[in-house]
């Protein structure tokens, strides 16, 4: 659907983007990130062809933009972080202001304004000037515009950008709804909005792809380790031994472990301070207390491997039930700040690094 081969934009002698390179699929909704400066804003414009690149190509379905612009941005649907609205205006005076821009054909006009409208959540409000709507309102009357034409690439710079909490929600899951006939391109400084609706990562820093990958492939392409948390019921040695006994397991680290002795200092029952006989029946003592949970952190033998059965079923067959199991890997939170803060890549051909000035 979208090819960006080797794109670069020069600014006299600084840089905005050195040689992007990638592509998406139809149907994909693909998270664009990177830190202020990085230059997405600037990709994104080249791609929708109101900036046109030093080098490289860009296609759109085929179409090239240097070649057959007017054809490519048939196929884009933009939506930049300001929308671009007319205040004046009433919503559906609008929409069929910008219908008349994108060449829709008049007898259909009404039926895709009326598409739009429903599609977004804008019914009853056709006739409101646009300057009273709520900026979130104003968001999906932005994200009308930019699918009026039935576009099949939809290009999304910050669509929640300053909204509240509510509207965050709903904006992405009308992004969520129109991922099932478009392609999407959704630049956001919102981490959690890659995870909640992209199937792919993009991250862009100092004009440079550092990172393309799919959100549940981070870790490995990040060559993360492959540890679980463990909670686990039974006595605390016995539970360290089975673990370490697997060939599989690297490394066992308890997690919050008790001071030594606090078991000891622990009040006992009434149960456990009886040791007499009633009835020829032996009570309880100390030895017959519940046991207590252990938490431990365990790692792979060769870093990779998934680990999860062979505990599971070495603790099982020991009698040692897993109250919680779970895998830990890296955030994006964490992989973002990697990449984004590392010393940058020896780039000595090229005067400066920064030269996007984009948000």
């Amino acid at each position: 659907m979208l090819e960006v081969k080797q794109v670069s934009k020069l600014y006299g002698n600084d840089r905005g983007v050195h040689n992007i390179d990638f592509s998406m699929q139809r149907g994909e909704i693909v998270g664009f990130l990177g830190p202020n400066g990085a230059g997405k804003t600037t990709t994104m414009r080249m791609i929708t062809g109101y900036l046109n690149p030093t080098h490289g190509q860009i296609w759109v379905d085929g179409h090239s933009m240097a070649d057959n612009p007017k054809k490519a941005r048939r196929k884009i649907g933009y939506l930049p972080e300001t929308p671009p609205l007319y205040p004046e205006m009433t919503v559906q005076s609008y929409l069929r202001f910008i219908a008349n821009l994108r060449d829709v054909p008049a007898r259909e006009q009404k039926l895709r304004v009326g598409e739009a409208i429903d599609k977004l959540g804008l019914q009853g409000r056709e006739k409101q000037i646009i300057r009273s709507l709520s900026k979130g309102y104003k968001q999906r009357l932005g994200l009308a515009q930019a699918i009026l034409h039935q576009p099949d690439l939809l290009i999304l710079d910050e669509p929640t950008s300053g909204l509240d909490p509510k509207q965050i929600i709903e904006i992405r899951q009308l992004i969520h709804e129109l991922g099932e006939n478009h392609t999407v391109l959704l630049s956001t400084h919102i981490l959690p909005e890659i995870n909640a609706i992209c199937n792919r990562v993009l991250i862009i820093n100092q004009g440079r792809v550092v990172l393309d990958e799919r959100p549940e492939h981070l870790g490995r392409t990040m060559g993360e380790t492959f540890e679980v948390s463990l909670e686990v019921k039974g006595p605390r040695e016995r539970i360290l031994t089975e673990l370490r006994s697997l060939p599989s397991i690297g490394e066992v680290k308890e997690v919050d472990a008790p001071e030594a002795g606090a078991a000891l200092l622990a009040a006992p029952t009434t149960a456990a301070l009886v040791s007499s006989e009633v009835d020829g029946v032996a009570s309880p003592t100390s030895a017959d207390a519940p046991a207590e949970s252990v938490k431990l952190l365990v790692t792979s033998a060769d870093r990779t491997e998934d680990i999860r059965e062979a505990v599971f079923f070495r603790l099982a067959s020991a009698g040692l039930p897993i109250l919680a199991m779970k895998r830990e890997s890296l955030s994006l939170e964490d992989i973002f700040l990697k990449l984004t803060t590392d010393e940058p890549a020896d780039t000595s051909s090229i005067s400066q690094e920064e030269g996007d000035t984009d948000a």
